[in-house]
């Protein structure tokens, strides 16, 4: 399962990277629902926050969108309520790297979960808030990887029957 944590229109403008960000987790949704990957989608206080950013909102059409009002998404029912069952392994990518998506990676691993953290799909304001949650997450076991890491995980060979339009993602 792919799980996506606040990427919402008032907080992008404000990180490092918020462009790029989009651009990232774009591609991840897209490849998602190119070979049937489950997604889940939080947005944080949205009626404060905005909701999830348009660029994104077309590629949500299968994903479960989960409204919170918790930093760690686990403290909210509906979101634990949409995961698999543990220890299915999650890849989680979003906004911000060093608060909810943290947040939300520790409790996933608390809860007994296998996590992959996306590293170049996760942002913050500030480079270094998002280089010290890398760090965190990685040494209370998360794994980090990369959009094309997961894709290419998904896929598991080039004789997969969607191959070429997920290349076409990545190009």
């Amino acid at each position: 399962m792919l799980v996506i944590v606040d990427m919402q229109a008032r907080l992008l403008p404000h990180l490092d990277g918020g462009e790029r960000l989009s651009e990232r987790v774009g591609t991840l949704l897209r490849a998602a629902n190119l070979l049937d990957v489950p997604v889940v989608v939080t947005e944080q206080n949205p009626r404060g926050l905005g909701g999830t950013v348009d660029a994104l909102l077309e590629e949500l059409w299968s994903a479960k969108v989960v409204e919170k009002h918790t930093f760690d998404a686990t403290l909210a029912p509906a979101f634990v309520d949409a995961l698999p069952p543990a220890p299915a392994t999650l890849w989680v990518a979003g906004a911000e790297a060093h608060v909810c998506v943290l947040l939300t990676v520790l409790g996933l691993l608390r809860l007994g979960y296998r996590v992959e953290y996306v590293a170049d799909a996760v942002a913050s304001r500030r480079a270094q808030d998002r280089a010290v949650a890398l760090e965190r997450a990685q040494q209370d076991g998360a794994r980090l990887t990369t959009v094309e890491t997961a894709i290419f995980g998904w896929l598991g060979s080039f004789r997969h029957s969607r191959f070429r339009d997920v290349l076409a993602l990545l190009k």
